[in-house]
């Protein structure tokens, strides 16, 4: 199979261009792709090819327009294989991972194309004679951000809800793993979508938000990605008066009571925890353990740390691949020192596998102080940290000392220990007993600095859509 030959989508056109910035291949350093960098004229063209697409898109049916949007998801299973092995090639996850993603984009987009025949209004009994409808319609052209760690999921989170919904897109897709939007966008082109319905740019991030967002024809901002990032976008925003949908960082916590078998729920928590080498904003990372079980949990965690086996996600038997640059790597190495020299203890873990490709190895610190990075910045990487708690309210104390809120996991088999977490942890995502956090007819999101906002159910669409009330009286 061979990798893509990138191009910017415009208008129902791919449009290639001067300036172009290399795909590197994280497992090996090699280059195996150009990706075209979008100028102010190739976001000029977007922006008039969307007006064109949303003119024709929002008026048609929504039944047509789920339509198109099932066709291609159905188009995206059938090319799963090709798919799947440009994922692997530019993230480096394991191919039976990238399999998952790709089937997984297509569930939501088979969902999403449902649900946006359900958009539905209602009609609000007023005086005598007179008629109030509530009525949804599509929110306009929408700015949005996709990010690399999952590359077909997070743009298909966007693309299908937006499409759905009637609005037209203009989707900047990461520069590391710009595969999986141009696939999608491929998909919907073979399935019928209208040509500037859907916009596909590269580039460079900054100049591109910071042109696009203001422009008056932009009614929505979405992003998935940093914090940080997020918190910028937001304001410039602002500034326009533009809503926004962020889906930003997390860290995790892991409350694990002491009515649970401790060996069980550790081989689950490091299986899950070095999924995409930790590089997933719902990876549980804090681990707090109740007192007596937790030097079994932790003996048990560390072993199965030690035997994942790391290397090129295209070989048999890989559970965990390289990470996304080299970047993430300094980072990971940075935030291991400063655990352990305010006290944690490196049980495994802590460096970079060889000198080629950007691997690192499954770590696992136990004890860590409060003060340290790693307890309030998250990892975004193959770090675990295990800290003991003398009860629930101990766990939920420390779980919510944290900026973050977008995902939590309990364990324990007490119904009242599940009421207090439900009550008391701040997050937007709570798994109890399981590390699965959502499905296609679920919202997704965060609280605190882990944004606002939802993706995915009936909320995700609403985003997308603007609340028109029309009042009127037959007779004047």
């Amino acid at each position: 199979m061979d990798y893509p030959e990138l191009s910017l989508f415009i208008g129902g056109e791919w449009r290639k261009t001067a300036e172009t910035i290399p795909v590197i291949n994280p497992a090996d350093e090699t280059v195996v792709g150009a990706l075209p960098v979008a100028r102010t004229a190739d976001m000029d063209d977007a922006l008039d090819a969307a007006a064109i697409g949303l003119r024709v898109w929002s008026r048609t049916v929504p039944r047509e327009r789920s339509a198109i949007i099932k066709r291609a998801a159905r188009l995206m299973q059938d090319r799963i294989d090709q798919i799947a092995y440009s994922n692997t090639l530019e993230v480096g996850k394991p191919l039976g991972q990238s399999r998952y993603e790709v089937s997984r984009g297509g569930d939501i987009m088979e969902w999403d194309a449902g649900e946006g025949q359900r958009l539905y209004g209602r009609v609000i009994p007023g005086s005598t004679g007179l008629r109030n409808t509530m009525l949804r319609q599509p929110i306009g052209t929408v700015a949005g951000f996709s990010t690399w760690n999952f590359p077909v999921a997070t743009a298909v989170r966007k693309i299908s809800a937006a499409l759905s919904a009637g609005c037209s897109l203009l989707l900047k897709a990461p520069e590391e793993t710009p595969a999986g939007a141009f696939h999608i966008a491929k998909a919907l082109q073979d399935a019928g979508l209208p040509d500037g319905v859907l916009n596909l740019i590269y580039g460079n991030p900054a100049e591109i938000s910071g042109y696009l967002i203001p422009q008056e024809q932009i009614r929505l901002v979405a992003f998935t990605g940093s914090t940080e990032v997020g918190r910028h976008l937001t304001k410039l925003a602002a500034e326009h008066m533009k809503p926004v949908v962020m889906e930003l960082g997390g860290h995790a916590p892991v409350i694990v009571c002491g009515d649970v078998d401790p060996v069980k729920v550790a081989l689950l928590g490091a299986t899950r925890k070095y999924r995409n080498s930790g590089q997933v904003c719902t990876s549980p990372t804090r681990f707090y353990v109740t007192e007596g079980n937790f030097s079994t949990f932790a003996d048990e965690f560390v072993a199965k740390a030690k035997a994942t086996t790391v290397g090129n996600g295209f070989a048999e038997g890989i559970e965990m691949g390289p990470l996304a640059n080299d970047r993430r790597l300094d980072a990971m190495t940075a935030l291991v020192e400063d655990a352990v020299s305010q006290g944690a203890e490196l049980c495994t873990g802590g460096r970079r596998i060889g000198n080629k490709g950007y691997f690192f190895e499954p770590t696992v610190l136990a004890n860590v102080p409060d003060s340290a990075k790693i307890m309030t910045e998250e990892p975004f990487g193959p770090i675990a940290v295990l800290n003991p708690i003398s009860s629930i309210e101990d766990g939920i104390a420390k779980a919510n000392h944290s900026p973050f809120g977008l995902a939590a996991y309990g364990f324990t088999n007490s119904a009242a220990n599940v009421d207090q977490m439900i009550r008391e942890l701040e997050v937007g995502q709570l798994s109890i007993n399981t590390f699965d956090t959502s499905i296609p007819e679920t919202p997704f999101g965060g609280v605190k600095s882990s944004g606002y906002g939802r993706e995915g159910g009936e909320e995700g669409l609403h985003n997308y859509s603007i609340i028109k009330n029309v009042s009127y009286h037959p007779v004047i």
